[in-house]
């Protein structure tokens, strides 16, 4: 998709050096291109899983006509827009599959990735059928997995993103936590049990903010705007265990627009 967006600029010389008064407004007045290509890599949380209304051309991949990339380009028309982000994805499908339309004039890159790499679906299953001291296991190896093997995973995808695409300012989106504690559910997993994956959340949330941080990206942390807004609460942004199965434990249309659109304009 091929947009061309035009910015007003006002003339700012007289603020550059310091004079306190502005330009008068004839001196002001002008016109210049800015130049955007918008590439949105990642998982299912960039795909739009959950938040319906796909692109039956993404077949698996699950691509949102309102997920958060498809909102930022709709708001912000850049000169091109390649959304190549796919449900299920890990650092290495990042890598082997989805960086093919960055380049040296690509100027933002968006990437939610990590989830799937520490076995996010697996600790959920878990957690769902195997009752409380099941799910603290399996939560404990996914954070054992963060601390041993995925910085090096996101440091191979972010250095090959930063390889591909020199000149692009990076955004790095992290994941919700899941549940509201003392919340409305009567029903489902222990309480314990969803403190223990929320804290997972905020591990993973850690873990990927310093990697992000040391390749000099920014870090989206969609955390806040989700605080009241998860599951358990008066109005989730989150799918608890739904069907189909796939929308389980993400976030619905008002989540891709409330919480990560949200984080990704102001940052980008």
């Amino acid at each position: 998709m091929r947009l061309r967006r035009w910015v007003t600029t006002a003339a700012t010389a007289a603020l550059v050096i310091g004079v306190s008064a502005l330009a008068p407004a004839s001196a002001q007045q002008g016109t210049a291109t800015a130049s955007t290509s918008y590439v949105a890599l990642g998982d299912s949380y960039s795909s739009g899983a959950g938040a319906g209304s796909y692109d039956s051309a993404s077949g698996d991949c699950r691509r949102s006509t309102v997920a958060y990339p498809v909102l930022w380009a709709n708001a912000n028309s850049p000169d091109s827009f390649d959304f190549v982000a796919c449900a299920g994805a890990r650092t290495t499908d990042v890598i082997e599959d989805q960086l093919g339309p960055l380049d040296a004039d690509t100027s933002l890159v968006s990437v939610s990735i990590g989830g799937n790499d520490a076995g996010f679906g697996a600790t959920m299953q878990t957690c769902v059928l195997s009752g409380t001291s099941a799910c603290l296991a399996a939560v404990a190896a996914a954070e054992a997995y963060m601390d041993t093997t995925l910085p090096g995973q996101l440091d191979a995808t972010y250095r090959a993103i930063r390889d591909r695409a020199p000149n692009a300012e990076v955004v790095v989106l992290g994941y919700p936590r899941l549940y509201q504690l003392n919340g409305s559910c009567l029903f489902g997993i222990s309480e314990e049990s969803r403190a223990a994956i929320n804290g997972a959340a905020d591990h993973l949330g850690e873990v990927t903010a310093k990697r992000a941080a040391d390749f000099g990206f920014a870090y989206g942390d969609v955390r806040p705007a989700f605080t009241g807004h998860e599951i358990c609460s008066g109005a989730p942004w989150l799918h608890s265990l739904t069907l189909p199965v796939g929308d389980s434990y993400h976030p619905t249309a008002d989540g891709q627009r409330g919480g990560y659109y949200a984080v990704l304009e102001s940052l980008a």
